[in-house]
């Protein structure tokens, strides 16, 4: 449990750890069932840590008060993204939801599934091993509708996949949109992102507005900057929603040159947002008291469309009473 052994809020943080037969190696807290370690093997025989984190706690509860939170790890949720004006209709009755970024809504609110305490239901060891983390988010938290129950399993595979694996059910019926929410560095946790080279399978990314929330437009990809179907060095800026068309193909890749590890992303989503930050401020250390910045990490959110409740032409949002929400996406890790 190392420096994870300790209550907040009443209940006890514990860290569980999944290692495969190739020695890939997950560290997960149920504070925001997050992941703070993601351990690579080379094929030189060195390991790599291919996420940001914190080394306590601590850190991870102080990171939501930076004036941006890096969600660093998390499970977001209730929905992945910005709402645009924190509103939304549902079944003709308007929901006012908690605005936590300018005039909207983002990541679940003022205390998302980020921020909650997961319980473990079910480690696995042996092949594949995996553990599942379950909450429950009551009727009216943050003032979405419905008692949302939520199961989430992270695997870790013999051919080195991280698995993520969401089923939720609602007493009501309601809106949902989850994602994962790490920070990925190929080079280590330690270093840029600047010379590691990106893919994204797309043709066409959301148009947004100057607070970017979708304007509704979709913009093609052809010949314009966020054109990654090459491969091009990832860029200082990006915070950009790319659709995904493709059934059964890759979303995203990420290659490093400098160690020869590959990262491919697929998922059963229809978009995947793809953002480089990890920005502490100077404030927060980072793991082994690694100073954090803009470029330290990329992230790969897959997930519904940002906003989607709002614009009927986006994929719907909507969980009906009693039917299942279910998103799989998988991290494919290879070691030239």
């Amino acid at each position: 449990m190392g420096l994870f052994g300790r209550m907040h809020d009443g209940e006890v943080i514990d860290s569980y750890e999944l290692i495969n037969k190739n020695g890939m190696r997950l560290k997960v807290i149920n504070y925001g069932a997050t992941i703070t370690s993601l351990k690579m093997p080379l094929k030189n025989g060195e390991f790599v840590d291919v996420v940001l984190g914190f080394d306590t706690l601590e850190a991870y509860i102080k990171s939501f008060d930076l004036e941006s939170a890096p969600y660093f790890g998390a499970t977001v949720g209730r929905y992945a993204g910005r709402i645009s004006n924190g509103f939304f209709s549902l079944n003709g009755k308007a929901f006012h939801l908690n605005k936590n970024n300018n005039n909207n809504s983002l990541h679940g609110g003022n205390f998302g599934f980020s921020q909650k305490i997961w319980r473990a239901k079910n480690v696995k060891e042996g092949d594949n091993p995996s553990i599942t983390l379950a909450y429950f988010s009551p009727d009216g938290e943050e003032n979405y509708p419905g008692g949302l129950s939520v199961e989430l399993t992270y695997i870790v595979s013999e051919d080195n996949e991280l698995i993520i694996d969401y089923k939720a059910i609602s007493t009501d019926d309601t809106v949902v949109n989850l994602t994962h929410h790490s920070y990925f560095n190929l080079d280590g946790h330690d270093s840029d992102i600047l010379e590691q080279e990106l893919i994204v399978n797309s043709q066409k990314m959301l148009e947004t507005n100057d607070q970017n929330n979708p304007t509704g437009r979709f913009l093609d990809l052809a010949t314009k900057p966020f054109d990654f179907s090459k491969p091009k060095k990832c860029p200082s800026i990006i915070d950009t929603t790319f659709v995904l068309e493709k059934e059964n193909e890759f979303s995203a890749s990420l290659f490093s040159k400098k160690n020869n590890l590959k990262m491919t992303v697929y998922t059963d989503q229809p978009a995947v947002h793809i953002y480089v930050g990890g920005n502490c401020f100077n404030t927060i250390k980072g793991k082994e008291n690694e100073d954090y910045d803009s470029l330290s990490g990329i992230c790969f959110e897959t997930q519904n469309f940002p906003d989607a409740p709002n614009h009927e032409h986006f994929p719907s949002s909507v969980l009906k009473k009693e039917e299942t929400y279910h998103h799989k996406t998988i991290y494919k890790f290879q070691s030239f």
